[in-house]
């Protein structure tokens, strides 16, 4: 594979692992304080109307015309890979307390159980579906976002498809395997690579929608994602040159669904 290509599946897949991570961790939790029965039943629900929103929005997205389109999408990556990165330079830099999957898990598995039991149908807990379809149902659409807007402005929706299903079935996998949150995976460097490439990408597209002609054309990715980089490596490094005496808190428990 080209550069170009190289770099659409790894900013595909690492987004998508971290959307997947945490979807991964409310079905986990729903299965284990409520009903497994139940948060699978939820899960596949919310994946039949995921592929149905792909069989719809797919052919629509790509007859658009790709100038417009990259122009738009790069608007729109740039404006969510700054808000990744500024989070993850936070973090790194001990301004904003570190995304905890682990303590996440346990406040899901609390709430949860405190929940009361309700069947509804042939669903014997409606908590654990509900929970589990919204879960699956919100990062799920954050996927498709990714893959379709990545695939159809570098004109290849296979290979990013391709990335996020490996990401899906892998975070899949490793959850079915271990049955307890994915605390061992680095999200919070996940997060600031996928801030990197976001960004990088959304600048490509974006000068590209502009009527920009980058020098090398793809090949212009592997110098804007290292220099993006180096700048927010800095950024943290200055930023822990000026952090006050008091520190703050070594983790934090935020909702499942906020994305960065």
């Amino acid at each position: 594979m080209s550069a170009g290509a190289w770099s659409l599946f790894i900013a595909v897949f690492l987004a998508c692992v971290v959307e997947a991570v945490e979807a991964t961790t409310i079905i986990l939790a729903a299965g284990t304080a409520r009903d497994w029965r139940s948060a699978l039943t939820g899960m596949s629900a919310a994946l039949v109307v995921l592929v149905a929103i792909v069989a719809a929005l797919g052919p629509a997205v790509s007859a658009l015309p790709l100038r417009e389109l990259r122009l738009v999408v790069g608007a729109l990556l740039l404006i969510f890979g700054l808000q990744w990165l500024r989070k993850a330079i936070l973090r790194a830099s001990g301004r904003k307390a570190l995304h905890d999957e682990e303590n996440l898990y346990r406040s899901h598995l609390a709430e949860a159980q405190a929940a009361p039991a309700r069947r509804l149908g042939s669903v014997p807990d409606w908590y654990a579906f509900t929970l589990s379809f919204k879960g699956t149902l919100l990062e799920g659409l954050e996927v498709v976002f990714i893959a379709l807007t990545f695939g159809s402005n570098a004109g290849d929706i296979p290979l990013a498809g391709l990335a996020a299903g490996c990401a899906v079935v892998l975070v899949a996998i490793v959850g079915v395997a271990v049955r307890a949150p994915l605390a061992r995976v680095p999200e919070n460097t996940l997060k600031f690579v996928v801030g990197i490439m976001l960004t990088a990408f959304g600048m490509f597209w974006g000068g590209e929608g502009a009527g920009a002609h980058w020098p090398g054309s793809d090949a212009a990715l592997l110098v804007l994602a290292p220099v993006i980089a180096l700048f927010a490596i800095g950024l943290v490094a200055v930023l822990r040159r000026g952090k006050q005496a008091t520190p703050a808190p070594a983790r934090e428990s935020v909702p499942a669904t906020e994305a960065g």
